[in-house]
């Protein structure tokens, strides 16, 4: 997903850059809208898993302080590290469609340009 985005925001970048007129400019908004409504589902579904990931650690790290067992120190050591990259990802995701919003708004001012 991290490869897919940085090559869309860098094709779109390109596109808009050698876009001439309307028609164009049009399909390019068209298409940046899909893809803003797939990050945002993307987003929020990733993070709704982070949140997952979280409530579990914390209950194994509150299992773990209860019982004293070490089993669930090691499932609260995996738990954490895959949270760590689960963060991580989201937010790439965040701050990626944050930068489709500018785009966007670059798309809607180059429309009152051409118009």
């Amino acid at each position: 997903m991290t490869e897919y985005l940085t090559n869309y925001m860098n094709t779109v970048s390109e596109r808009l850059d050698t876009c001439r007129n309307a028609e164009e400019l049009e399909k390019i908004l068209a298409e940046h809208m899909d893809k803003i409504a797939f990050m945002q589902h993307e987003r929020i579904v990733h993070f709704l898993v982070t949140m997952m990931f979280a409530i579990i650690l914390s209950i194994f790290i509150v299992g773990m302080l209860i019982t004293n067992n070490m089993m669930l120190l090691l499932l609260a050591t995996i738990i954490m590290v895959l949270l760590v990259f689960y963060i991580k990802h989201y937010y790439f995701l965040e701050n990626t469609v944050q930068k489709m919003y500018k785009v966007y708004d670059r798309i809607l001012k180059m429309q009152e340009e051409f118009a």
